[in-house]
């Protein structure tokens, strides 16, 4: 009863705090790590402790689906080279500088050191996207911020699993091995979440029924996960794939009534975990405070060099990659690669990863110093959220790099008018055939001109006449592989394809059913 109590608390706490985020335009995932810090260190608050796979198997699959879903495949290509860099060489970098630091400023064992490095060597996916998704970044740097932070988990995971190893076991590093345990992570998990997005497009090609479709949208990382992780390759990476790969042909799948209501349901379920997983942040860390062994008062000061070293580290890899994104010049940025640096925000996936260490040692004795390793790295995950979560925006406006809101109007109306234009041309063919009353075309014609003119007034009631309807749903059909054509040829963004698609949709749904 205690936990139910705790969870609906967390809820209703998240929702009020997101809420005067939105009134207040400050990033939702700051604010809630604040509040749930400021809960508890209220007198009396229970002390609250996280089950180590609570978070890895309950909130993350669905988290980091809903990322990569939003992830432009089509812009990923532009930018893998860079991705790919970040992914092996700066994962590498910090989880080295990191563990070397921390030998030298905390009481940690080399090993555990190790350990601290690796949980803390990547940024994170479900931070990066819930703090850019109010940011009007051109979209090869919304891209690049993302799709590192979704593809650099498999390397993390692989030098977690390692230091994890040495510390516990107090084996020696065996690269070759390592090497071979990437493989059949990253590469397991690939092939797992491909498998994974076939089957689940194909089932979900011959699913009608928007209840059906909607449990199988919601099971779907969940299914992708397990199945990894039962095959010993990285679930994380399964369900980005798959997330990606669905994504990207999520408008084949299925008519517009399903896509609006598996959208609505999935916006419904990303916001209550993204919610209630950032109070948790900062509810747990007075706690995890609490448990610290005597000697480790120095933690605070331990943590902000930490994440100012990451910060370091990350400047000097960005600034020389910061040339593939930079849309005018192949000159390096420093406004780019500032951006870039600060939009890699640690978050959900370090304290998952940290929580899942073992709590004894080889011989069935404590591991030393795995309350200091959850201290530093959820301490090291607020001040990111905090630090640069609420600075992040103002940083973004001051660079210059920023898309204006006029820019982005432009870009939603040219193609608006690219889109009418072309079931303009569609009704002439139609008109020429002679297989249409003229009626439903004149209406359909005054209607779309209408359009074209930015006059949103729609003479008649097109529900009222089965063959106008028709007709529309024909249209808007047309319109849709017109939206597809436009986007495929670099002539619009994600973000305005993405909300044309859902008008496109809403008046589709809007039609009722055949």
């Amino acid at each position: 009863m205690r936990a139910v109590g705790s969870i609906v608390f967390l809820v209703v706490l998240a929702t009020a705090v997101s809420t005067f985020a939105r009134r207040w335009r400050i990033p939702a995932p700051s604010l809630l790590v604040i509040a749930g810090l400021v809960v508890a260190l209220i007198p009396g608050t229970p002390a609250l402790h996280i089950p180590p796979n609570t978070i890895a198997l309950v909130v993350l699959p669905p988290l980091l689906y809903a990322s990569a879903e939003e992830m432009s495949l089509r812009d990923l290509r532009l930018v893998w080279r860079p991705v790919t860099v970040l992914a092996f060489g700066l994962v590498l970098a910090s989880a080295a500088a990191v563990g070397a630091l921390a030998v030298v400023l905390t009481p940690l064992p080399p090993s555990m050191a190790f350990v601290l490095g690796a949980v803390l060597a990547s940024t994170d996916p479900v931070a990066v996207t819930a703090l850019g998704r109010r940011l009007s970044l051109p979209g090869r740097v919304q891209v690049l911020v993302q799709a590192e932070s979704l593809f650099n988990d498999a390397t993390s995971l692989v030098l977690f699993k390692v230091a994890v190893g040495v510390a516990v076991a107090s084996t020696t590093v065996h690269w070759p091995v390592a090497a071979g345990e990437f493989g059949l992570l990253a590469g397991g998990g690939t092939v797992t979440g491909g498998l994974a997005a076939w089957l689940v497009a194909r089932i979900r090609r011959r699913t009608t029924d928007p209840v059906l479709d909607t449990v199988i949208a919601l099971v779907t990382p969940y299914a992708a996960y397990v199945l990894a992780e039962s095959a010993h390759t990285s679930g994380v990476t399964a369900v980005v794939v798959a997330g990606v790969l669905l994504g990207r042909s999520g408008h084949l799948l299925s008519d517009a009534r399903i896509r609006l209501q598996v959208q609505a349901v999935y916006a419904v379920v990303v916001f209550l975990l993204e919610s209630v997983v950032f109070s948790i942040i900062g509810l747990e860390l007075p706690a995890l405070v609490a448990d610290l062994p005597d000697g480790s008062r120095w933690w605070p000061l331990q943590a902000l060099a930490i994440a100012l070293v990451l910060i370091g580290v990350r400047v000097l890899w960005m600034l020389p990659l910061s040339a593939v994104v930079r849309p005018t010049s192949s000159r390096p940025s420093w406004r780019i690669a500032t951006v870039v640096t600060w939009a890699g925000t640690r978050g959900v996936m370090p304290l998952a990863a940290a929580l899942s260490i073992p709590l004894t040692a080889a011989g069935d004795r404590s591991l030393p110093g795995r309350e200091l390793v959850l201290v530093l790295t959820t301490a090291v995950v607020v001040l990111t959220l905090i630090v640069q979560g609420l600075t992040l925006a103002p940083l973004v406006n001051r660079s210059g790099i920023a898309l204006e809101p006029e820019h982005t109007a432009q870009e939603e109306t040219v193609a608006r008018d690219a889109l009418t234009r072309a079931a303009l041309a569609h009704l002439d063919d139609l008109a020429a055939l002679e297989t249409v009353p003229e009626t439903a075309l004149h209406r359909m014609r005054h209607n779309l001109a209408a359009r074209l003119d930015h006059d949103t007034d729609d003479p008649g009631n097109p529900s009222a006449d089965a063959t106008y309807r028709d007709l529309r749903r024909e249209v808007i059909g047309l319109q849709n592989t017109e939206l597809r054509r436009l986007y495929d040829e670099h002539r619009i963004s994600d973000t305005t394809r993405r909300r044309l698609q859902t008008d496109l949709d809403r008046e589709e749904s809007g039609l009722g059913e055949r």
